[in-house]
């Protein structure tokens, strides 16, 4: 199934329904492309590198320091959900993205240092529904590594918990929508 590599510390938050929207450019692996949604329903696959408290906002460094602790066994790693996209805009308005600031969890300083990276790109802003899974393990294959954004795991899911409620969901895809159109 496609995964989405994310930060961690992402994953808890929008575990905990405290972010709905991932903003993205792409990794270094696909600077000529940029991001792209490749799949409608994805598993989030947690990542560890380049998380520091500075890229985060001070009321969700608890997930930092959640993930920090929580680290899964040498040579694999923990999947506990996946998700759906409900949304996806591609955004090159600076104050779009300052209003997007609700639905995520990065500081202000990471976004703009984000936007700055391939700044002729637009940010695709993706709005995502969670659900939370049983935790399975997965090895970490070598084809996992590297700055790209999606890979392939073999594993197949039948469903999981939301993590919002319905009308919790389609109230901030509403707000969201009102933002970026």
């Amino acid at each position: 199934m496609h995964s989405l590599k994310e930060w961690a510390t992402v994953v808890q938050a929008l575990e905990a329904g405290e972010q709905t929207v991932l903003l993205r450019k792409g990794g270094i692996l696909e600077a000529a492309s940029g991001f792209v949604v490749e799949s409608k329903r994805f598993l989030l696959f947690p990542t560890f590198e380049h998380q520091s408290p500075e890229n985060i906002k001070p009321q969700y460094h608890k997930y930092l320091d959640f993930v920090r602790g929580h680290k899964p066994t040498e040579g694999q790693n923990d999947i506990t959900s996946y998700a759906e996209v409900m949304a996806e805009a591609d955004i090159t308005s600076e104050d779009k993205i300052n209003k997007l600031s609700e639905f995520h969890i990065w500081s202000d300083s990471y976004i703009k240092t984000r936007r700055n990276w391939m700044p002729q790109k637009a940010m695709k802003a993706v709005f995502l529904k969670t659900y939370k899974l049983e935790k399975f393990g997965t090895p970490l294959k070598p084809e996992y590594q590297g700055c790209k954004s999606w890979i392939d795991i073999n594993a197949n899911i039948e469903s999981g918990k939301p993590v919002l409620s319905e009308s919790e969901i389609m109230s901030r895809l509403k707000k969201f929508q009102e933002i970026v159109n």
